[in-house]
Formats: C-alpha cells, structure tokens, sequence
C-alpha cells in the first residue's frame, strides 16, 4: 500500500485517524526532546531554541487537532493508543543511534560536537521527510472537507529545512555527500515504520 492510499484509508476511520495524529504529534515531541538534549550547555544557539521550541509547539497542535475528531480519544502516548507503537517508538531513535555512528566514522569528533552535527544531520533528515508527509497529508485532509489542518506545520517546516541548510553549509563543505547517506538510513528506516502502520491498518475492519 503506498503512502497516500494508506494515508486516506487511515482519514476514513475517526479512531484510526486520531491515532495517526497522536503518532505524529508522538514524533514532534520526541524530535523537539531530542533538539533540546543536543544542546550546548553554554553556546545553545538562538536557531536550536526555536526548532526545540516549534517542534514542542507542532506536539501540542497536533494533539489539539484530535480534539476536532473527538476530544475524548488519545489522551495519552500510551502503546494502545499510537499507530504501529513499537516501529514508531523506535525510528528517531534507530535514526539518532545509526546516524551517530556514521558520523563518528567521517569526522573526528569529541562529545559535544558529535551531539550538535547529529543534531543538525538527523534535523535535516527529518525536515526533508516532513516536506514530503505534510503536503500528502493536507490534501487528503483538504479533499475530505476535513476540520483537521496542518497546513501552519508545513510552512514551519519549510522555513526549518532552509535554516538547517544554512547551518550544514557552515559544519562542513562537503555536508551533502553525508547527508546522502544519512537520508539512505532514513528512508529505511521510514519504510519500516510506514510497512509496521499499514499492516496494521490493513487488519482494521473497516466495516
């Protein structure tokens, strides 16, 4: 099942729709505590603070959305109520941990440097992901006359892209060959998760 069939079967269904949303507000805070955690003790920079802080924000709006579906469902992060917990638990961390290693590998780096450059390569990975996601999402959402939007997520994101670019050009003049490679480890490992959501979608009886 590709990407957006999945997606507009997942729309169809108020619970498994509510669950979808709280999967990825799941992933926004996880992205924003990871940010946080990244960060300098001393020289966080002003950009870190921002991502940290709309990524928290994109957490909350996506949860509120749920609210316009049924404010009584997913109130948690708990397991029952994520699509596909485990893979999803599981992604930003295998991309952390795997992207670590691989830069660890191409740059001598100490503690500190290595949390900021996987920082800014997992960032970007991520970003380049979520401009692929949102839009696919919204005009579903939009073809469906739905009240659900993330059409302001998908501006932030936009704008969060550009500035880790600026950010990469200023690490490292040959940060586009690495970030190839991080995207390589990505991909699978975004296969992974969206195989693990649509396998069990597709045991949904959707009657």
């Amino acid at each position: 099942m590709e990407f957006q069939q999945l997606l507009e079967r997942i729309v169809q269904d108020d619970g498994t729709h509510a669950k979808w949303l709280n999967t990825l507000s799941f992933m926004e805070n996880a992205g924003a505590r990871k940010i946080s955690k990244c960060e300098h003790p001393v020289s966080v920079t002003l950009i870190q603070l921002k991502h940290a802080a709309e990524e928290h924000r994109h957490a909350y709006y996506l949860k509120k959305q749920i609210g316009k579906i049924d404010p009584e469902l997913c109130k948690t992060y708990a397991a029952d109520e994520l699509l596909a917990p485990v893979a999803t638990r599981q992604y930003l961390h295998s991309l952390d941990v795997k992207a670590c290693r691989y830069l660890q590998t191409v740059f001598a780096l100490n503690k500190e440097e290595l949390k900021y450059a996987a920082y800014l390569f997992v960032t970007y990975a991520i970003e380049v992901r979520a401009d692929e996601l949102y839009p696919v999402y919204q005009d579903i959402l939009t073809k469906e006359s739905s009240r659900v939007m993330v059409k302001s997520i998908i501006l932030e994101e936009e704008g969060h892209l550009e500035e880790m670019i600026n950010q990469l050009n200023e690490f490292s003049a040959d940060w586009k060959l690495h970030a190839e490679n991080i995207l390589t480890i990505e991909k699978e490992l975004h296969d992974e998760w969206i195989n693990a959501i649509a396998e069990e979608v597709s045991q949904l009886d959707y009657a």
